[in-house]
């Protein structure tokens, strides 16, 4: 798009200097402002904020207590929740927003990292609470926040399994040990319900081609892992993938869409030797999904499913020795690719 000139500056300064005269001429009178129109997610917003302010309180509760090498750690688990609030106050005024000092520095009682963990899982909760009723920009966001919540309950040593947002489907595999996801939830719907919106169903295509990529990149990740646990990871992780596949091309089919298909072949972002690069080839085949989950979680009609397989992507992606963003699936690291869809190498 060119940039305005001069001439085009003037031209609607004359145009706005026309509506007083044209106000004035119609003998109304002055007229009273028009209010401004207040952002429907403003309460979602602020009871997030407060979520994450009293989560804050507890990090520094926790850590003022702890070891110097636990308090490092929560340092790092903390400045997550610092840009988890820069995100749900970003579309907030000056004036409506809480300051973080000012809830941060309320008294908490000094609790242990199993407490600490407790409250990232419950606040997770809150998360997913709000996510229906969010508009399309705060859902992306606090499915973001609450996949990256689960992640910290992970490392904070709560592994257990998070409350599926849709019911599993037959034959799903569980996630990989350690990932505290649980089952592959399945996509919900049936041929009986109605059509999504067309950017509803090209948000679930793009992530049904976000996994046909995924299932090839785990059969490689396969091919190069130990026997042993590492392998039982990788084929729970495989299996859970084309599960999530299967019912993504269920789901289209029945609701009259042809499901996308898989590329002839897919050419890996770097090449694998080893085992080490098997696992970082997971960890980067997950950070990669989170970003068409995100979008996923934004749309109407699968917005609970995106949101939940944004959360076990994230928990596998740590799982596999990713270094998490603190938004996963909006702040996935800049430049890297997936398996493209092209002839395979």
């Amino acid at each position: 798009m060119p940039a305005p000139t001069r001439r085009t500056f003037l031209a609607l300064g004359a145009f706005a200097g026309l509506l007083p005269l044209a106000a004035c001429t119609g003998g109304g009178g002055d007229r009273p402002p028009r209010p401004r129109e207040q952002d429907p997610d403003t309460a979602l917003r602020l009871r997030q904020l407060a979520a994450t302010d009293a989560l804050l309180a507890d990090y520094d509760a926790v850590a003022a207590a702890a070891g110097p090498a636990d308090a490092a750690r929560l340092t790092d688990l903390r400045e997550d929740l610092v840009q988890h609030r820069e995100a749900l106050a970003r579309t907030l005024p000056p004036s409506a927003a809480p300051s973080a000092s000012a809830s941060a520095s309320a008294p908490a009682p000094a609790r242990g990292v199993a407490e600490l963990a407790a409250a990232e899982r419950r606040t997770v909760g809150l998360r997913l609470a709000d996510l229906a009723a969010a508009s399309p920009e705060l859902a992306r966001t606090l499915a973001a926040v609450a996949a990256s919540g689960a992640a910290h309950t992970a490392a904070l040593g709560d592994t257990g399994a998070f409350d599926a947002a849709a019911p599993a489907p037959s034959g799903s595999a569980p996630a990989p040990s350690g990932s505290g996801s649980g089952s592959a939830p399945a996509p919900s719907g049936s041929a009986s319900a109605p059509s999504p919106a067309s950017a509803d169903t090209a948000a679930l295509q793009a992530a049904l081609a976000a996994e046909h990529a995924a299932v090839y990149g785990y059969g490689v990740v396969g091919a190069f892992l130990p026997v042993g646990p590492q392998r039982e990871d990788g084929r729970a992780a495989y299996a859970a993938h084309q599960a999530r596949r299967d019912g993504w091309q269920r789901l289209l089919a029945g609701r009259g869409a042809s499901p996308a298909a898989a590329a002839a072949g897919y050419r890996l972002p770097f090449p694998v030797k080893d085992a080490a690069g098997a696992a970082q080839l997971a960890a980067h085949l997950e950070i990669q999904l989170t970003a068409s989950y995100a979008d996923l979680a934004a749309t109407a009609a699968f917005r609970a499913e995106g949101a939940a397989a944004l959360r076990e992507c994230a928990l596998r992606a740590a799982h596999w020795g990713a270094d998490l963003p603190a938004l996963p699936g909006i702040t996935e690291a800049a430049g890297s690719t997936g398996p493209t869809g092209s002839a395979a190498p």
